[in-house]
């Protein structure tokens, strides 16, 4: 499997743009481009497979519960 992922131009500059703005709001410490970049980086390289690998079961649990109701509606 590849571990990585592509975002678009526009949706990384979106999250550059809030990784240095949580970090003036909460932290009060300014941050420039290549250093909020490096930072979604990180976070995409070591802890985004995480997160996505939760959506994968969260969503095989929920296809699996739904398929388990249909045998409800089976006519007897």
């Amino acid at each position: 499997m590849n571990n990585k992922f592509n975002l678009s131009k526009e949706k990384r500059e979106e999250m550059i743009s809030a990784i240095k703005y949580y970090f003036k709001k909460e932290r009060d410490e300014s941050l420039g481009d290549l250093a909020a970049a490096l930072i979604l980086d990180f976070f995409m390289e070591k802890l985004a497979v995480e997160f996505y690998n939760q959506g994968v079961f969260d969503a095989h649990k929920y296809m699996s519960d739904s398929i388990d109701e249909m045998l409800g509606i089976q006519k007897y």
